[in-house]
Protein backbone atom coordinates (compact mmCIF):
# COMPACT_ATOMS: atom_id res chain seq x y z
CA UNK A 1 0.00 0.00 0.00
CA UNK A 2 1.34 3.23 -0.84
CA UNK A 3 2.60 5.44 1.93
CA UNK A 4 0.07 8.59 2.19
CA UNK A 5 1.11 11.89 1.02
CA UNK A 6 3.07 14.81 3.07
CA UNK A 7 2.22 18.34 3.04
CA UNK A 8 4.94 21.24 3.01
CA UNK A 9 4.09 21.70 6.90
CA UNK A 10 5.06 17.75 8.15
CA UNK A 11 1.17 16.70 8.06
CA UNK A 12 -1.00 14.83 5.74
CA UNK A 13 -2.07 16.50 1.99
CA UNK A 14 -5.19 17.61 1.69
CA UNK A 15 -7.47 17.85 -1.24
CA UNK A 16 -6.23 21.11 -3.46
CA UNK A 17 -9.89 21.27 -6.16
CA UNK A 18 -12.45 18.92 -7.23
CA UNK A 19 -14.02 22.08 -9.37
CA UNK A 20 -12.30 22.16 -11.22
CA UNK A 21 -10.01 18.16 -10.76
CA UNK A 22 -6.74 19.20 -10.56
CA UNK A 23 -3.55 17.64 -9.67
CA UNK A 24 -0.97 15.54 -12.06
CA UNK A 25 -2.92 12.71 -11.96
CA UNK A 26 -6.65 14.56 -11.81
CA UNK A 27 -7.59 13.50 -8.26
CA UNK A 28 -7.65 16.93 -6.38
CA UNK A 29 -4.76 16.33 -4.62
CA UNK A 30 -1.07 18.06 -5.76
CA UNK A 31 0.37 14.54 -5.32
CA UNK A 32 3.79 13.80 -6.85
CA UNK A 33 5.31 10.79 -8.53
CA UNK A 34 8.08 9.60 -11.08
CA UNK A 35 6.07 10.73 -14.11
CA UNK A 36 5.19 13.85 -12.73
CA UNK A 37 8.53 15.93 -13.61
CA UNK A 38 7.06 19.46 -13.73
CA UNK A 39 6.22 18.83 -10.23
CA UNK A 40 2.92 19.72 -10.29
CA UNK A 41 2.69 20.47 -6.55
CA UNK A 42 1.95 23.65 -5.48
CA UNK A 43 -1.91 24.28 -4.81
CA UNK A 44 -2.78 27.93 -5.59
CA UNK A 45 -5.67 29.96 -5.70
CA UNK A 46 -5.65 31.97 -9.03
CA UNK A 47 -5.17 35.32 -10.23
CA UNK A 48 -5.74 37.28 -13.11
CA UNK A 49 -2.55 38.73 -12.90
CA UNK A 50 -1.28 35.04 -12.89
CA UNK A 51 -3.00 33.87 -15.52
CA UNK A 52 -1.63 36.71 -17.50
CA UNK A 53 2.00 35.93 -16.55
CA UNK A 54 1.42 32.12 -17.24
CA UNK A 55 0.23 32.55 -20.51
CA UNK A 56 2.33 35.44 -21.53
CA UNK A 57 5.13 32.37 -20.15
CA UNK A 58 3.35 30.13 -22.62
CA UNK A 59 1.15 27.85 -20.49
CA UNK A 60 -2.00 29.28 -21.40
CA UNK A 61 -4.24 28.23 -18.08
CA UNK A 62 -7.21 30.53 -19.04
CA UNK A 63 -8.51 28.80 -22.23
CA UNK A 64 -10.84 25.73 -22.04
CA UNK A 65 -9.13 22.72 -24.14
CA UNK A 66 -12.25 20.02 -23.84
CA UNK A 67 -9.96 17.91 -26.20
CA UNK A 68 -8.17 17.76 -22.79
CA UNK A 69 -10.92 17.84 -20.34
CA UNK A 70 -9.32 21.23 -19.15
CA UNK A 71 -12.16 23.71 -18.60
CA UNK A 72 -9.68 26.49 -18.64
CA UNK A 73 -9.08 28.72 -15.09
CA UNK A 74 -10.46 31.63 -13.71
CA UNK A 75 -9.51 33.70 -10.67
CA UNK A 76 -10.57 32.22 -7.55
CA UNK A 77 -10.15 29.10 -9.01
CA UNK A 78 -7.63 26.50 -7.35
CA UNK A 79 -5.28 24.81 -9.74
CA UNK A 80 -1.88 22.58 -8.73
CA UNK A 81 1.10 24.60 -10.47
CA UNK A 82 4.53 23.65 -11.32
CA UNK A 83 6.88 24.18 -8.35
CA UNK A 84 9.32 26.10 -10.82
CA UNK A 85 6.70 28.37 -12.31
CA UNK A 86 5.48 29.36 -8.83
CA UNK A 87 8.81 30.10 -7.55
CA UNK A 88 8.98 32.26 -11.22
CA UNK A 89 5.99 33.60 -10.57
CA UNK A 90 7.59 34.72 -6.91
CA UNK A 91 10.26 36.34 -8.70
CA UNK A 92 8.20 38.05 -10.80
CA UNK A 93 6.03 39.88 -8.14
CA UNK A 94 2.89 38.07 -9.89
CA UNK A 95 2.98 34.46 -6.90
CA UNK A 96 -0.94 33.29 -6.56
CA UNK A 97 -2.07 32.48 -2.74
CA UNK A 98 -1.04 29.32 -1.72
CA UNK A 99 -2.83 26.48 0.37
CA UNK A 100 0.15 25.17 2.58
CA UNK A 101 -1.88 21.87 3.69
CA UNK A 102 -2.85 20.93 0.04
CA UNK A 103 1.00 21.69 -1.26
CA UNK A 104 2.88 18.70 -1.83
CA UNK A 105 6.25 18.36 0.42
CA UNK A 106 8.49 17.84 -2.87
CA UNK A 107 7.64 21.31 -3.27
CA UNK A 108 9.99 22.26 -0.97
CA UNK A 109 13.25 20.49 -3.22
CA UNK A 110 12.60 23.90 -5.56
CA UNK A 111 10.77 26.43 -3.32
CA UNK A 112 11.83 27.60 -0.01
CA UNK A 113 9.59 26.95 2.83
CA UNK A 114 9.57 31.13 3.82
CA UNK A 115 8.41 31.91 0.10
CA UNK A 116 5.39 29.62 0.58
CA UNK A 117 4.37 31.31 3.97
CA UNK A 118 4.80 34.42 2.39
CA UNK A 119 2.00 33.53 -0.52
CA UNK A 120 -0.11 31.31 2.16
CA UNK A 121 -3.53 31.76 2.73
CA UNK A 122 -4.32 29.88 5.77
Amino acid sequence: MKEPSVNVLGGSLEPCSTAPMTGFFRNGCCDTGPMDRGLHTVCATMTAEFLALSKYLGNDLSTPRPEFGFPGLKPGDRWCLCASRFLQAHDEGAAPKVRLAATHQNTLHIVPLEVLQQHATE
